[in-house]
């Protein structure tokens, strides 16, 4: 019978250390053992969700299950997907029983598919999730009025999203977003096991759909002339070049961990030519965060390039939006 158990590995990829033939995680530095063969079926099993065909899919996460050290959080993720996934196939197979009462519904039956897909999408968000976001409007509808107030929560959401998609992508555990009132929102998801590169590709995700939205916004002001969209993209950009200050928990702080002594002199001298050439004083506390790291003593054995130029690439693209579009700093001028 063929199994579906790779050829154990002797030592492991990261570290080098040796391994047990039974074991999943590496007990030095928690990678997993079969990670690209967990890559390999997580792929199968979201290509197969996509196509809407649950059960297929459902097999192939089980399989992913059975590689995953069953106390970790990968594992306990799987397993409640399992079960997302099993309602996910009852939902399809009830969503075609009301098709058939929409076409008897004649000029209703729009109405009756709205509301059907409506309850899938709440599905996916969790209670405090929801409640988050309305709090978060709220301040920002009071502070800003309606239409800066639901543009703005929507760029941060499509931040948020970024990063949450990039994580899912992955085939890795990810809560949707949680909004702080006033602070800003995060999504929690689980790094076990995870590379340096990895965690600063998740990182930037964020920042880089959060550049793509501002964009359009400042697209939208070009071909409108309204003022509001010119501040809506202001207000993205702005927020997500500061996002990118190397330090702290903040997102360039996470990217900038991937990057040796060289890649973040890189950084420094990129952030400093931004500030010269586009004027956005911005870039100067990017350049800040940046020399501080080249002092902190967390540098990776292996740095990543590609992060530095991903880096580089996303701020390059926020300070031609800010560049590009009348006013100054945040805010709906």
């Amino acid at each position: 019978m063929a199994s579906i158990l790779p050829t154990p590995t002797r030592t492991c990829q990261r570290c080098s250390a040796e391994l047990a033939l039974d074991d999943l995680a590496c007990p030095q530095c928690h990678a997993l053992v079969h990670a690209d063969t967990l890559e390999r079926l997580s792929a199968q099993a979201r290509s197969l969700e996509a196509q809407q065909q649950f059960l297929p899919s459902r097999e192939q996460w089980r399989k992913v299950q059975l590689l995953l050290p069953p106390e970790s959080q990968q594992a306990e993720w799987v397993s409640a997907h399992v079960r997302e996934i099993e309602a996910k196939a009852g939902i399809a197979a009830s969503q075609a029983a009301r098709t058939k009462w929409a076409a008897k519904l004649g000029p209703l039956a729009p109405v009756a598919l709205v509301l059907a897909k409506a309850k899938v999408l709440l599905s996916l968000f969790k209670l405090s999730s929801l409640l988050s976001l309305v709090a978060f409007l709220g301040v920002y509808w009071a502070l800003y009025g309606p239409k800066f107030g639901l543009g703005f929560v929507g760029l941060i959401f499509i931040h948020e999203m970024g990063h949450f998609i990039d994580v899912k992508r992955r085939g890795l555990p990810a809560d949707m977003p949680v909004f702080l009132p006033g602070l800003g929102a995060y999504v929690r998801w689980q790094a076990l096991g995870v590379s340096r590169e990895t965690r600063a590709a998740v990182s930037l995700a964020g920042p880089l759909a959060g550049a793509v939205a501002a964009a359009a916004c400042a697209l939208l002001w070009w071909h409108t002339g309204g003022g509001i969209w010119a501040a809506l993209a202001r207000a993205s950009a702005w927020l997500n070049v500061l996002n990118l200050i190397p330090v702290w928990a903040l997102d360039g702080g996470q990217a900038a961990a991937a990057m040796d002594k060289g890649d973040r002199l890189g950084l420094l001298t990129a952030c400093l030519a931004l500030w010269l050439l586009l004027g956005q004083n911005v870039f100067a506390l990017v350049a800040l965060g940046t020399a501080y790291r080249l002092f902190t003593k967390d540098l990776p054995r292996r740095p990543s390039r590609l992060t530095t130029a991903y880096f580089v690439g996303v701020l390059t693209s926020l300070g031609l939006v800010m560049w590009l579009l009348p006013g100054r700093g945040f805010g709906p001028h």
